[in-house]
């Protein structure tokens, strides 16, 4: 049997970067991925310092418990600013690691880092369940970039791609204990979106979410499903698709109070209607990071690897 688990974490793992740039080798497969020419290097790595320590105070003086971790200089991981490819923490002590397409990706995956989160800061792992296998075979799930999870009611919503796959979302389905709700989603140009946290967030009580790039004969039983597990709907354009509007993600503070978190670009895109409705589940918190989003093609979402493991007793 589960256990029950909240929908929004108290606590995330966030990497700094230490050399953060545009990866080439995710470029092919993200469209929310840019070359920005004029910035790269030294400058794009102080760029996305910047913007990376100031979503971490804005997350603070909410009341979320960010836990820190420095990239390593060696080897380079330009995308080690979103853990939550690589890594799930479930209320259940389970620790899920993900197979990744780029190879320069897989590099982040770091062992002790699980150690630290037991050790230091005292979260109870009971098993950690490696997917990444399923390389070999050239079948990838990135963790909570494929998955977006209605953790309260066990459901693993999926948009099929080249970054997630229908046999590994079936393994994971099978072994953590979710019913699955797959389908396909394109962007304006045709594209297949290649992660699912862009086009939607579950919240406790609301659902965003963007129909119009969802496959025309799977979209009612998507945005049905959403529905009859309570969740308000929030209903995203393409142009705010294309904004990050998709890219957020429902927390807890310390205190217990509902947050949700995104970019500053994704909340700029938001009409007055929708900033209210998702404003009845919690209190928004916006933080610019445009070099982190033009050039590692992720936004505020991505950033985020909750932490809803136990503490130890």
């Amino acid at each position: 049997m589960s256990i029950r688990e909240l929908q929004g974490a108290s606590d995330v793992v966030m990497i700094r970067p230490v050399n953060f740039a545009g990866n080439p080798q995710t470029l092919a497969s993200n469209r929310f991925q840019s070359e920005a020419p004029h910035v790269a290097g030294r400058e794009a790595q102080a760029a996305a310092a910047r913007e990376f320590d100031g979503l971490v105070e804005a997350l603070r003086q909410a009341g979320v418990n960010v836990h820190v971790f420095a990239d390593t200089p060696e080897p380079h991981t330009p995308d080690s600013i979103f853990p939550n490819n690589w890594v799930s923490f479930h209320a259940d002590g389970s620790v899920v690691l993900y197979p990744m397409l780029a190879e320069n990706r897989r590099q982040e995956r770091r062992g002790e880092l699980l150690e630290r989160l037991s050790v230091e800061l005292g979260f109870r792992i009971t098993r950690v369940l490696d997917l990444t296998p399923h390389e070999r075979d050239s079948k990838f799930l990135e963790g909570t970039g494929s998955l977006v999870l209605d953790r309260i009611n066990r459901i693993a919503y999926a948009c099929i791609s080249p970054r997630t796959d229908v046999d590994v979302l079936g393994n994971f389905a099978q072994q953590l204990d979710y019913e699955v709700v797959a389908f396909e989603a394109r962007d304006r140009g045709g594209t297949e979106i290649y992660h699912t946290n862009v086009l939607m967030c579950i919240g406790t009580r609301f659902a965003a979410i963007c129909p119009a790039c969802i496959r025309q004969d799977e979209r009612d039983a998507v945005v049905g499903a959403l529905r009859t597990t309570g969740h308000e709907i929030v209903e995203l354009s393409l142009e705010q698709l294309s904004e990050f509007a998709g890219n957020m993600l429902e927390l807890r503070s310390a205190r217990g109070e509902t947050l949700i978190a995104m970019s500053q670009r994704a909340l700029d895109s938001l009409s007055p209607q929708q900033r209210a409705t998702l404003g009845r589940s919690g209190t928004l918190i916006g933080a610019a990071i445009p070099t982190i989003e033009t050039l590692g093609g992720g936004s505020v979402r991505c950033m985020l690897a909750e932490v809803h493991l136990p503490k130890k007793q």
